[in-house]
């Protein structure tokens, strides 16, 4: 995964992972199904944005968090640099439409070669070189693991309140919201593990967080404090 990132990263400007300057910061949300990961995110770019707005700078200090809206304007990125370099063929843009989906539906409906996971990882590099993003699953976790300036979370709760959580929100009986939580699961998983060969572990994150004993804001006030902490926010953000 280094590797990748080192031959992509070498053609972006102030971009070096051997000397830690990276374009970032960059935020990763992993999560079980029943936990928000989006409305985390949602509060969380309004809130670091606030930050930005109060630094020296004032340039370009929008925090944003990567929606199905963001990955589909990164794709038509990698198309115009397809299109530029004379690989604009049916295969490719085949390549392409798949990975659309799977960024929308975090699911592959077929077979994953080689080509597709690159584009898949390219659009996620492309997203985190912009920095002030905050990404939601997709894998980004572990493809964007050897950047600096980054923080990984997880949002984690025990099966049975998330399967109550689900039956509340989505109005559904709790044998339905079970067969949801666990198809839901089951999917993320194997969508993770052709992307990155394996499923997650605890130590692929730099924090977890228990969705099930912490309020939205409690979680989006220590994600702000780890920030500080580890110098991602900047004291002229402070």
């Amino acid at each position: 995964m280094k590797e990748f990132l080192n031959n992509y990263l070498k053609y972006v400007a102030a971009t070096n992972l051997e000397t830690g300057d990276f374009a970032g910061p960059v935020i990763t949300i992993s999560r079980q199904t029943g936990c928000s990961a989006r409305r985390i995110a949602i509060k969380l770019s309004k809130i670091l944005t606030g930050y930005s707005y109060m630094s020296e700078t004032k340039t370009d200090a929008e925090w944003q968090w990567a929606d199905k809206d963001a990955f589909a304007e990164a794709i038509k990125e990698v198309q115009k640099e397809l299109t530029a370099r004379n690989i604009d063929n049916p295969e490719m843009q085949e390549k392409l439409s798949e990975v659309a989906m799977a960024f929308s539906t975090e699911h592959f409906s077929g077979p994953v070669d080689e080509k597709t996971i690159m584009i898949l990882k390219d659009v996620i590099v492309k997203l985190a070189i912009q920095g002030r993003f905050i990404i939601l699953g997709r894998g980004a976790t572990t493809i964007l693991s050897d950047l600096p300036n980054k923080l990984s979370i997880r949002l984690e709760a025990p099966l049975e309140w998330r399967i109550n959580r689900v039956a509340q929100i989505k109005n559904m009986s709790h044998k339905d919201a079970r067969e949801h939580v666990m198809k839901a699961d089951e999917k993320r998983k194997k969508f993770t593990e052709s992307l990155i060969g394996r499923t997650y572990v605890n130590t692929d994150f730099d924090v977890i967080f228990n969705y099930a004993s912490l309020s939205d804001d409690q979680i989006v006030d220590a994600i702000v404090n780890i920030l500080k902490s580890k110098k991602i926010i900047t004291a002229g953000e402070d």
